[in-house]
């Protein structure tokens, strides 16, 4: 079960001025100096920004409340250290929405909930399905986050009879999403980095992240960014042998030029060493023209990586060689070249183009704390 760092208590004196100003970054800043005089003579503009309490020091004690209470585009909701226990969708309608966590420290703030593929509705109407486990799902364009640990503690071991063990903590489809300093907890599809259709080619971006995983962990058809973060896999007690699974199953699309993009991280394993793959491909019944795109560059492997044959095939009918992974300039034991027919590397002038401005294609995501 993922770890959840114990939340900073929250007594009477966290008003909801130390929030104000623990969300500053996201443009929430008291304009501290000010005489009184001079802040009650200056023009009041429209509040944008909602204040997310558990213990009911804010203005709602829950996210899911609070993001129906953001009605339109641009707004800021601070959330106050806790354990968030609830799922959370963010519509189209909620353009530009902005979460922060209010200490900085993702570790403080915590949406968690426990619904896998394989769960039954409340309806009685099926199961959730893959999509339908997320614990947060972001729809709208423009979303950015800031020091918010996103997680699924649903176990396998709790539920031997399921076959349906995806269990994602986000997932996201909107164009120019964002994470900084964020987490993602789970075990099979912890992160769903996907787009809205087939058409789409969602940007994402993702800053000084850490996702932790054993099965897929970081799978689907956005394009994505991921920089400087951290890619930790998990032991499996439940396997006895090689492999215990894959970080990464891209889906993108074939007219997509640009798929994920890994760079300047680190992929670390609490598993016996060469136990896990570093990708294999993921195409779709939804998209069987699909030819998945993972690049990783200037990242360093850890030993749990298998160097020998880090790609593996998902189905035989869609082979790894057939889609477009590329390394370059990675480091580590498991980015050692032992056989060069199973790591494709790129050349230099390929490189030149694998880049965070190529990928995010005029959009440069930005923020205040970086």
């Amino acid at each position: 079960m993922p770890s959840y760092h114990s939340p900073v208590p929250i007594g009477s004196s966290f008003s909801r001025r130390t929030l104000l100003t623990a969300g500053a970054g996201a443009g929430a800043a008291l304009a501290l100096g000010h005489t009184a005089a001079a802040r009650a003579s200056a023009p009041r503009p429209a509040r944008r920004t909602l204040y997310v309490d558990p213990t009911g020091h804010g203005d709602h004690t829950t996210v899911q409340a609070a993001v129906h209470a953001a009605a339109g585009p641009g707004w800021t909701l601070v959330l106050a250290p806790g354990t968030y226990r609830e799922t959370v969708t963010v519509p189209e309608t909620q353009a530009g929405l902005t979460l922060v966590g209010a200490s900085g420290d993702p570790r403080d703030t915590v949406i968690v909930y426990d619904n896998a593929a394989g769960t039954p509705k409340p309806d009685g109407s099926g199961t959730h399905g893959t999509s339908g486990s997320a614990t947060t799902s972001v729809r709208a364009a423009g979303f950015t986050a800031h020091a918010i640990t996103f997680a699924n503690d649903w176990l396998r071991a709790d539920h031997p009879d399921y076959t349906g063990t995806q269990a994602v903590a986000l997932k996201v489809t909107g164009d120019r999403s964002a994470f900084f300093r964020c987490r993602f907890l789970g075990h099979q599809d912890t992160l769903y980095a996907d787009s809205a259709d087939l058409g789409a080619f969602a940007r994402q971006y993702f800053r000084d992240c850490y996702v932790e995983g054993d099965v897929d962990f970081v799978f689907g058809r956005a394009t994505a960014v991921f920089e400087y973060c951290r890619f930790h896999t998990l032991s499996r007690s439940d396997l006895p042998s090689a492999p215990h699974g894959f970080v990464f199953a891209p889906s993108t699309a074939v007219a997509n030029p640009r798929g994920y993009l890994v760079t300047r991280s680190r992929v670390t394993s609490g598993a016996p060493d060469a136990y896990y793959k570093l990708a294999r491909p993921w195409v779709p019944s939804s998209d069987t023209t699909a030819r998945p795109m993972l690049t990783v560059r200037d990242t360093r492997l850890g030993p749990g990586i298998d160097a020998v044959s880090p790609y593996a095939n998902m189905r035989d009918a869609h082979p790894w060689q057939a889609q477009r992974f590329a390394e370059y300039r990675n480091s580590g034991p498991g980015a050692a070249v032992t056989v060069p027919a199973n790591r494709p590397q790129l050349t230099r002038a390929q490189a030149g183009s694998a880049t965070r401005a190529a990928y995010l294609a005029g959009w440069t995501p930005a923020w205040k704390g970086h």
